[in-house]
C-alpha cells in the first residue's frame, strides 16, 4: 500500500509540477512536430489526427516541420521541449529504431528522451523509377543495374527509404549510387525531373506522381498487393524471395511527461484514429490503422530498435 501511496504521490507532483491535469487538460495549442517536408505521409497524418483532436477538445492543433538530420533535428526539438502535453512529436521508425544505428553521436536518446503515447499506423512503400530508366519490372532493373554498377542513383530522405533501397541492393547483389535529402518529397521531385533513377518511398509521397504517369512503380514491397496497385506486383514475388520493407508512425511526448496527460492523448488519438476521415486518410495512403497504448508502444520500439539495427547490419550499412 505504502508503494502504491508513493507512485501516486509522484504521479501528482508531477501534474503540479507541470502545471497540466488530465481533467482541464488542454488549455491551450498543441504542437505537434515532424521531421519530414508538407507533403509527407507523417505530415498528412499530422494534419488529419490534428484536426480531429481539435474537434474533441476545442484547442488549436499546430504541425511544425522539422525536416533535416533523418528527423532528428525535430526529435532534438521535442526532446529538450517541457514535458507538459503541449509538445508532442509523430515520427516514424528512422528517429526511433534506425538512426541509432545509422548515425555516430546521435544527439538524442530514441528512449529515455521520449514518452511513448501510442503507435498509429503500419506502412509500406513502393519502389519508383523515372519514365526514362529502361525498366518496367523489377527483373529488368536488376539487369540494368548489374550492368553498369553504381550508374544508377536513388535518393532518400528518411531512414526508411535508404535502408529499404539498400537492403535491395544487398539481396539482389547490385550497385546504387545513393543521392540524400532532407526529406522524401524533395527526393521524389528530382526523381520526376531526372536527376535520380529509382527510390523505394512510400505510397503518399509517390503515388500521385505514379498515377499521373510521371514515375513507373515496378514493385510494392507488402508482403501482398497493396489495393491502391492492385496491377504492380510485390518485390518479392519478381524474384527477391524474402523482401518485405515497411514503416510505422507513432505519437511521442518529451520524457517525463505525467502519466495522466499521456492517458488523455492515447484517448484523444484513439478518437481520431477511429473517425471515418482519418480512416480514409490512412486506407488511400495505403496504410494500415495500428493503434496502441503507451506501454504496448514502448516494447513495440524497444524490439524494432533490435530488429532495425539487424538488418542495417546485415546490409552492410555503416553508421556516418
Amino acid at each position: 500500500m505504502r508503494i502504491r501511496y508513493l507512485a501516486l504521490a509522484a504521479i501528482s507532483a508531477a501534474v503540479v509540477a507541470t502545471g497540466v491535469s488530465a481533467q482541464t487538460y488542454p488549455t491551450k495549442p498543441i504542437t505537434i512536430v515532424i521531421g519530414s517536408s508538407p507533403g509527407s505521409t507523417t505530415d498528412g497524418l499530422a494534419r488529419a489526427v490534428g484536426a480531429q483532436i481539435t474537434k474533441d477538445t476545442g484547442q488549436a492543433v499546430v504541425v511544425d516541420s522539422r525536416p533535416g538530420a533523418f528527423g532528428g533535428i525535430a526529435a532534438q526539438n521535442v526532446a529538450r521541449a517541457a514535458p507538459d502535453g503541449y509538445t508532442l512529436f509523430m515520427t516514424t521508425n528512422t528517429t526511433q529504431a534506425a538512426n541509432p544505428h545509422l548515425v555516430k553521436n546521435l544527439p538524442y536518446n530514441p528512449i529515455k528522451d521520449f514518452t511513448p503515447i501510442g503507435q498509429l499506423v503500419q506502412g509500406y512503400m513502393v519502389m519508383v523509377v523515372n519514365p526514362n530508366v529502361a525498366a518496367k519490372t523489377v527483373p529488368e532493373f536488376v539487369a540494368l543495374a548489374k550492368k553498369d554498377p553504381g550508374k544508377l542513383t536513388f535518393g532518400s530522405g528518411s531512414s526508411s527509404a535508404r535502408v529499404a533501397t539498400e537492403q535491395f541492393e544487398h539481396m539482389t547483389s547490385t550497385k546504387l549510387t545513393y543521392v540524400p535529402y532532407k526529406a522524401n518529397p524533395p527526393a521524389v521531385i528530382d526523381l520526376v525531373a531526372g536527376q535520380t533513377d529509382v527510390m523505394i518511398v512510400d505510397l503518399t509521397t509517390s503515388l500521385p506522381q505514379v498515377k499521373a504517369g510521371k514515375l513507373r512503380a515496378l514493385g510494392v514491397s507488402s508482403p501482398h498487393r497493396s489495393a491502391l496497385l492492385p496491377n504492380v506486383p510485390t518485390i518479392a514475388e519478381q524474384g527477391v524471395q524474402g523482401y518485405e520493407f515497411g514503416y510505422w508512425n507513432a505519437l511521442y511526448a518529451p520524457a517525463n511527461t505525467p502519466a495522466p496527460i499521456v492517458a488523455k492523448l492515447n484517448e484523444l488519438v484513439r478518437k481520431a484514429m477511429a473517425t471515418e476521415q482519418v480512416k480514409h486518410f490512412v486506407a488511400e495512403n495505403g496504410m494500415e490503422v495500428k493503434v496502441s497504448s503507451p506501454e504496448e508502444l514502448g516494447k513495440f520500439q524497444a524490439a524494432e530498435l533490435d530488429r532495425w539495427g539487424k538488418i542495417i547490419k546485415t546490409a552492410g550499412i555503416q553508421p556516418e
